[in-house]
């Protein structure tokens, strides 16, 4: 996973007021935490912020934080993260305080690979899962994990278990969750089949009617 500089500083006040100047000015109010540390309220510019963790990776990326004080060099990933409902925009972060000799847990954007045999004979590919956690060191986080569906046949599933997990990593999500299935449509002959079936019955139900004696 790239590394990237994230310039914060340090912010003694807090409260809604506050946070409202500070996204006037172009910046957003965070959180640092961690094991062993007291949090630590900062601030940083909405736009570094969001460059820090474009492109493949996204949250995972790892980030060192250059400020005044003690929380200077600190290695964090964003843990966290509030959006503008509307504009998409980080409103607020945490940032999680890592050691890159200690294992953290993340979630990984799952990538689909191919087309499925079954979409092609004309099923419906259903992507239920776009993450999955796994559990690795810093430095072995995956920007994404690829999911091979080339051989996908309609009626069957791809499940966590089902996959290998990126050297160094341990898969944590249930191994029983479905990732992505290829669903049988509807097609013209089962409507034709079912509309004759409601024809036959209503046939018999017209025949079995007239049958019947007059009161």
């Amino acid at each position: 996973m790239s590394k990237q500089i994230l310039n914060v500083e340090l912010r003694e006040e807090t409260g809604k007021g506050v946070s409202r100047r500070l996204r006037v000015a172009g910046r957003i109010p965070a959180v640092v935490y961690g094991k062993g540390m007291e949090s630590v309220a900062v601030s940083m510019v909405q736009r570094e912020l969001s460059e820090a963790i474009a492109g493949e990776g996204g949250r995972n990326h790892i980030l060192t934080l250059k400020c005044k004080g003690e929380l200077n060099g600190t290695t964090v990933i964003v843990a966290d993260l509030l959006k503008d409902c509307i504009k998409g925009t980080p409103r607020h972060a945490d940032l999680h305080r890592i050691n890159l000799a200690d294992k953290v847990k993340v979630h990984v954007k799952v990538l689909l690979v191919g087309e499925a045999a079954g979409a092609k004979a004309g099923g419906m590919v259903d992507f239920a899962m776009h993450e999955i956690e796994v559990e690795c060191l810093p430095t072995h986080i995956p920007g994404h994990i690829n999911v091979d569906i080339t051989e996908l046949v309609v009626g069957h599933s791809i499940h966590v278990g089902d996959i290998v997990a990126p050297v160094g990593t341990v898969i944590l999500s249930d191994p029983k969750a479905a990732v992505v299935s290829v669903l049988a449509k509807r097609g013209n002959e089962e409507a034709e089949a079912d509309a004759a079936a409601a024809a036959a019955a209503s046939a018999a139900s017209t025949a079995a009617a007239a049958a019947e004696p007059a009161a």
